[in-house]
C-alpha cells in the first residue's frame, strides 16, 4: 500500500463477560475466518451505534446475555494490522460482571457458547483475542 492510498477500516466491538468466580463467556465461531475456533463474543459496529452499544448488542445476539451498555468496562483498543485475515479491523474491547449462574445459549454466529475458567481457556482462540483476555486479567 502507498502513503497516499485509503485503507478501509472496518469498526468493531468485542465483550470480555466474566463471572465473579472466575469464568468467561466464549463462543466458537460458526464461519470463517476461524471457523470452529473459540472468540469473544463480538462483531461490527452499525451505523450511528457505539462501540458500548454494538458490544451489548453483540454479546446479546451472540449468547442470549443481557447486559446494560453502561455496565461495559472499556479494556483497550486493538487495531495491529494483520490482526484479522479479512482486512483492516478495529476493535474497541470491554469487560462485564454478570452473575456466575448467568446462562449462554449460542445465537446468530456462533455455534456454541460456553463458560470457560479463566485457568483453562481452549489452547487456540481467535484472531488476537488472547491478547484481549490477558489484558482483562491484568485489570481484575
Amino acid at each position: 500500500m502507498t502513503e497516499t492510498e485509503i485503507e478501509t477500516i472496518r469498526y468493531t466491538a468485542d465483550v470480555v463477560a466474566l463471572t465473579p468466580d472466575g469464568n468467561v463467556l466464549l463462543i466458537e465461531r460458526d464461519w470463517p475466518p476461524y471457523e470452529g475456533t473459540w472468540a469473544l463474543p463480538g462483531g461490527h459496529v452499525d451505523a450511528g451505534e457505539s462501540s458500548r452499544d454494538a458490544g451489548a448488542r453483540e454479546l446479546a445476539e451472540e449468547t442470549g446475555v443481557h447486559v446494560s451498555a453502561d455496565s461495559l468496562r472499556p479494556i483497550g483498543v486493538w487495531d495491529a494490522p494483520g490482526r484479522d485475515p479479512r482486512g483492516r479491523y478495529v476493535t474497541v474491547a470491554y469487560t462485564t460482571v454478570v452473575p456466575a449462574d448467568t446462562q449462554a445459549t449460542a445465537g446468530d454466529d456462533a455455534r456454541t457458547a460456553r463458560w470457560w475458567p479463566l485457568a483453562d481457556l481452549p489452547p487456540q482462540l481467535a484472531f488476537d483475542h488472547a491478547d484481549i483476555l490477558n489484558a482483562a486479567a491484568s485489570t481484575l
